[in-house]
């Protein structure tokens, strides 16, 4: 798959000495749902904001789709859309006229029956006449996403999007990101919601501290980096743990009949068969098995915490 957007050596130092983004490197692939995952202050906004010309960078150079964002400035930025956290939209305009104006101002000519299919994918059809603010947030954030939309960019930043939208709202968002990336739209994403990346992403991207830590294949994240805790119910209560469990790391609980073992399995040959095994070496008999897989969530508060 091609590269869409390029970014090398980039990083952001301010006048008064404090470096938001140390240098990184990022090759993001046409057509891919790339999830930028960082706490508050970890340098997403000021990545997203040098890419799409609105902060300058202190060092390194942005390709977009082979448009250098400095010297064909035009270019690049008329592929890009751009979907921030604050919702900023002309109160007084209407739907109608507010996403139309967004397309007017990159040089494209009217595409009514564009704007209406927008509108119409984003459940604001019948908003298309109401003024910006009469709309509730949900709605003023479905119209941030239809103006960036509106000259047929192809690729999609999307800072925070569903950001104080109810969970119907947010459904039907990440409905609408899987038929971009269905027509070849390239899709960046930051959230604070975890579950979102673990449905969308393809490749997942951490960042902390203005630094880079990790991009990695969602799957391969998961594999490599995610946990697994088997509990065990037995059928009769032990009094201690025996020698062989307590080895493998295994904890009794207190009611003595639940063994409760987290491993990595990337890194654990035997795995679960091992422990049933050591169980059964040990004369005991197994009630119940209940397994639980680390989530994103669970790998992403890891990862951060590991970097303090």
């Amino acid at each position: 798959m091609s590269t869409i957007l390029s970014i090398s050596d980039l990083s952001k130092t301010y006048d008064g000495g404090f470096t938001a983004l140390h240098p990184l490197n990022l090759d993001i692939a046409r057509g891919e749902i790339f999830a930028l995952l960082g706490p508050n202050g970890a340098g997403k906004t000021t990545l997203i904001s040098i890419i799409c010309g609105l902060v300058n960078a202190s060092t390194g150079r942005v390709s977009v789709d082979g448009h250098d964002s400095i010297t064909g400035f035009r270019k690049a930025r008329a592929q890009i859309g751009l979907v921030p956290q604050e919702l900023a939209t002309e109160s007084f305009e209407t739907v109608w006229a507010t996403v139309s104006f967004s397309r007017g101002l990159f040089g494209k000519p009217p595409n009514p029956a564009l704007i209406e299919k927008i509108l119409r994918d984003l459940s604001l059809w019948d908003k298309k006449d109401n003024r910006i603010l009469t709309l509730s947030g949900g709605m003023k954030r479905r119209v941030m996403i239809a103006k960036a939309l509106s000259h047929e960019p192809r690729i999609l930043f999307l800072d925070e999007p569903t950001a104080g939208v109810d969970v119907d709202l947010r459904r039907d968002m990440w409905r609408l990101v899987r038929r971009l990336k269905d027509a070849g739209v390239t899709i960046i994403l930051t959230t604070h919601y975890i579950e979102e990346a673990e449905e969308m992403a393809d490749r997942i991207g951490v960042i902390n501290r203005g630094r880079l830590m990790l991009v990695e294949e969602k799957d391969a994240l998961m594999r490599n980096l995610g946990r697994k805790q088997v509990t065990v119910t037995l059928a009769s209560q032990l009094g201690a743990l025996p020698a062989r469990l307590a080895e493998r790391g295994v904890r009794l609980g207190d009611d003595g009949r639940a063994l409760t073992w987290i491993y990595e399995p990337a890194r654990v040959r035997a795995g679960m068969p091992g422990l049933l095994a050591d169980i059964a070496a040990e004369g005991l008999t197994v009630a119940d098995i209940d397994t639980r897989r680390s989530s994103l969530e669970d790998i992403f508060v890891d990862l951060v915490k590991g970097a303090q």
